[in-house]
């Protein structure tokens, strides 16, 4: 790997996933990620596109069940091996890794829960899927509710006058689902099942909420067209809409009495994974830059030999090493800790995201022209990398609900 690992405490599973994630990522993701971002949103979705094809090729390699534990068959890697794996994945394409992130959201869930019925239902066919067939989404954002879903611990999260728009109401022992989630729903063209945010009582704003598992191939559920977007174009997006979907209740498996915990919960785990992504993404626009640097002649000496090319390699590098050195601390103790300390997963995901917007702008300064081109990947990553500042809550917004935490620990 081109860059030197500070931590002399990794072990050899660390090392040994990290090659191994790492060389996926560059040799399959990568070129992928590149040949899908050329394509329309329907054609990345459409059935043998080079985007199934690498999805099923990481479910055979058994990487979907990277936060399952090695009791149901997952890989069961600790708090630091879970950050390398995302880290690395993204350094080949972090559109693939939320993807595959994503998937994995239902059985997250049930396991988080320790129910049988649950485990059997949703975490045993997921593990033993390799094919790509059996994937999960995050159904939380909606077309007037993004970031504001994610508010947790501040007076607006309990105003009556905002809450879910995707309504459940039980009739007849069973739940029934109507409204719509937006197109920012990751993997929600294409998802077999969903871990769904839904209102169950409007009186308590969004900490009325509930989280149901559905079925998301069923009478009453139906899709909009895959997002077409700026960055992470590998990574399936869209609409889902809600009309008298039926979940059965022992699927709502949170209700408002833990909601609200649960979400931060759900924070604390997403947001310090984008900080592992978006390191991953940092370092790759370094090492091509550097690269690029090397190759490039300029003033009659390769462009590394400038002085203010070296100060900008070098600023770079310090926003990549600071990046993970926080964001692996993070991950580690919240993955350790319950509650966890949301403030630090968000401050993770805020500083690792405009890193790699600070790094991957800087790369397309060093290529030049030739950074503004389709030709150069770096472009890809710039495009990527701007999109890492408003998804999993916009950094604007996450940062405010991190203050609001921040006055509550020193009351």
């Amino acid at each position: 790997m081109p860059y030197t690992e500070l931590n002399l405490d990794l072990t050899e599973e660390h090392r040994l996933i990290k090659r191994e994630v790492h060389d996926f990522a560059v040799e399959v993701l990568r070129p992928a990620s590149l040949e899908l971002d050329k394509m329309s949103p329907e054609d990345v979705t459409r059935k043998g596109s080079p985007y199934w094809q690498c999805m099923a090729q990481a479910y055979r390699n058994n990487y979907h069940t990277v936060l399952i534990s090695d009791e149901y068959g997952g890989l069961g890697l600790d708090p630091l091996g879970v950050h390398i794996f995302w880290e690395e994945l993204s350094y080949g394409s972090v559109g693939f890794a939320v993807s595959l992130g994503c998937s994995c959201f239902s059985s997250f869930y049930a396991t988080l829960l320790c129910d049988d019925y649950l485990i059997e239902k949703f975490v045993l066919p997921f593990v033993n899927c390799k094919d790509a067939s059996v994937m999960s989404c995050w159904g939380i954002t909606e077309p007037a509710h993004g970031s504001d879903n994610l508010m947790t611990g501040t007076p607006f999260f309990r105003d009556p006058c905002a809450c879910q728009e995707v309504r459940a109401v039980k009739k007849r022992g069973k739940w029934v689902l109507n409204g719509q989630k937006s197109a920012w729903v990751s993997n929600g063209p294409i998802a077999s099942d969903a871990a769904l945010f839904v209102n169950l009582d409007p009186g308590m704003g969004f900490a009325g909420g509930g989280i149901a598992l559905v079925d998301l191939n069923q009478k009453g559920i139906s899709r909009g067209k895959p997002l077409n977007k700026m960055g992470q174009r590998e990574l399936p997006q869209g609409e889902i809409f809600f009309d008298d979907a039926v979940c059965p209740d022992e699927h709502m498996i949170i209700d408002p009495e833990s909601y609200e915990a649960i979400t931060e919960l759900t924070l604390g785990h997403a947001n310090a994974t984008m900080g592992a992504y978006f390191t991953g993404v940092a370092q790759a626009a370094y090492d091509m830059a550097m690269e690029y640097s090397r190759d490039r002649v300029q003033g009659g000496k390769p462009l590394c030999q400038h002085q203010m090319v070296q100060s900008r390699l070098f600023d770079m590098f310090i926003a990549i090493e600071t990046a993970r050195a926080f964001s692996r601390s993070a991950m580690v103790f919240n993955m350790n800790t319950t509650p966890p300390l949301v403030q630090y997963s968000i401050a993770s995901k805020v500083y690792c995201t405009e890193a790699a917007f600070k790094v991957t702008s800087e790369a397309v300064q060093l290529f030049g022209g030739h950074g503004l081109t389709k030709d150069a990947p770096v472009e890809k990553l710039f495009r990527d990398a701007r999109a890492g500042m408003i998804e999993d809550g916009s950094n604007d917004s996450l940062s405010l609900a991190a203050g609001e935490m921040l006055l509550r620990e020193v009351q």
